[in-house]
This record gives C-alpha cells, sequence and structure tokens, in this order.
C-alpha cells in the first residue's frame, strides 16, 4: 500500500515533503492535521509529541521528522536526483544542507510563531521573540543566499529534497511579516520564484488551502481515520 503522509496547517513545514512527494511521482497519500486542534488518538498513535510531518509507511510502521522523511523520500527512486547514495560525498553535503534548514532556519524563524503562543497582553515578549526571530533569520537568509550565488539550486545542478525543504519554510519570513524578501534578499526571492512556479509547489499550496489540486501523478487522495487505524502497527 502506498505511504500516507500526515501534513499540518496552518502554513506547517511539512508543505515540504508534499512538494517531495509529487516531484517522486509514486503513489502516495495524505491525511490532514490541524496543529491547532485537538488531536486524533490515531495520530497519537503514530506521532505522540503531536507534531507534523509524519508517515504512516507501506508496512504499517511509523516515521516522524521532516529529515527522515525526506531521506526517505529521496531514497524511494535515487535515480530521480532527489536524494543521492548514503556514504557518498553528495549525501554528505544534502544532509549537511537540510540539517542547516531545520536547525538553523525553522528555528530562528520559529521564535516568531512562538510569538503567536503568548497571552494578549505580554507586548514586551512578543517584540522580544519577533526581534529575535528577526536577527537570527536574517544571518540565515544570507547565508542561504551566499550559496545560491553559486548554484541554481541549494545542493549541486539540479533540485533536491532540500529545495523543497526550503521552499516550506523560506516563506515564513513573509508570513510571519519578519522580512522585504524581494528587496532584503533578492537572491532568496529568485530562488523562491522559482520554486513558486513549480507545479509541485502548487499543488501543495492548493492541499493546503483545500482548493482543487492537480498532481503530477503520484497524489491518491486523502486518507481517512478509518482508512488508517488497521493500517498503523500496534
Amino acid at each position: 500500500m502506498e505511504p500516507v503522509l500526515f501534513y499540518g496547517v496552518p502554513h506547517g513545514c511539512s508543505f515540504g515533503s508534499i512538494v517531495a512527494l509529487e516531484w517522486l511521482g509514486q503513489p502516495y497519500r495524505l491525511h490532514r492535521i490541524d496543529m491547532t486542534a485537538k488531536h486524533s488518538r490515531t495520530f497519537a498513535r503514530v506521532n505522540p509529541l503531536g507534531q507534523t510531518p509524519a508517515m504512516v509507511t507501506e508496512d504499517g510502521g511509523t516515521l516522524t521528522e521532516s529529515l527522515a522523511i525526506l531521506h526517505n523520500i529521496a531514497a524511494r527512486d535515487l535515480d530521480n536526483g532527489l536524494g543521492f547514495a548514503q556514504g557518498s560525498k553528495e549525501f554528505d553535503r544534502l544532509n549537511w544542507m537540510l540539517s542547516h534548514l531545520h536547525t538553523t532556519l525553522h528555528s530562528d524563524l520559529g521564535y516568531g510563531w512562538n510569538a503567536f503562543k503568548l497571552v494578549e497582553d505580554d507586548d514586551a515578549g512578543r517584540n522580544m521573540l519577533r526581534k529575535m526571530a528577526r536577527e537570527k533569520a536574517a544571518m540565515d537568509f544570507a547565508f542561504l543566499q551566499r550559496v545560491l550565488e553559486n548554484s541554481e539550486w541549494l545542493i549541486g545542478d539540479h533540485r533536491t529534497v532540500a529545495d523543497a525543504y526550503f521552499i516550506g519554510i523560506a516563506r515564513w519570513g513573509s508570513d510571519l511579516d519578519l522580512f522585504d524578501m524581494a528587496s532584503e534578499f533578492p537572491g532568496i526571492h529568485k530562488h523562491m520564484q522559482k520554486l513558486e512556479a513549480d507545479p509541485a509547489v502548487i499543488f501543495a499550496h492548493a492541499i493546503e488551502e483545500e482548493r482543487e489540486a492537480v498532481s503530477l501523478g503520484g497524489f491518491r487522495g486523502h486518507a481517512t481515520v478509518e482508512e488508517l487505524e488497521p493500517r498503523i502497527a500496534a
């Protein structure tokens, strides 16, 4: 049976895993998780931490964490070019870039999301978190912009799962109203615009926004809780 990706809304980093699955082109299904609502017992079995993305694999096993899921997707067809053979120099570079995006850019922009979790009258706390998000993420975007000065893609001469993950989190710079990406980081903006024009990214946006979505061929629909329960290994 096809794998099922649990993706989070609104604007979850799981967006990148949807893009990667579309680029892969193999059959898969999705399951939507509203990160602002109470989660089902089924999702708690998939990821007790309540975070997305998460994946139910073909054998009923579960996989969590973006890096693990993206490497899993890439390894399903290395000829596709989304990833590289483990042990190769190319794999190490991809793993380095994914780690940087997750542990640095994702974490630094996360301060901006955390500002929304504070009580309404904590203006000082909110301003401090937004200031931290802007200062730290500015350094991250500047670094990535230098990487893109010498390359059309984050790793090598073609798209990889790193680019899929990047577009899912780089958008937070604008979503959180921290940056004017076009004027402050034109190189980043250019890369984002290229990705935003990609059919897989357009599809992922439509999925998030519950609009009509046109898949590149792999999407087999959303899986219900009732369909998932028998598949998840005890």
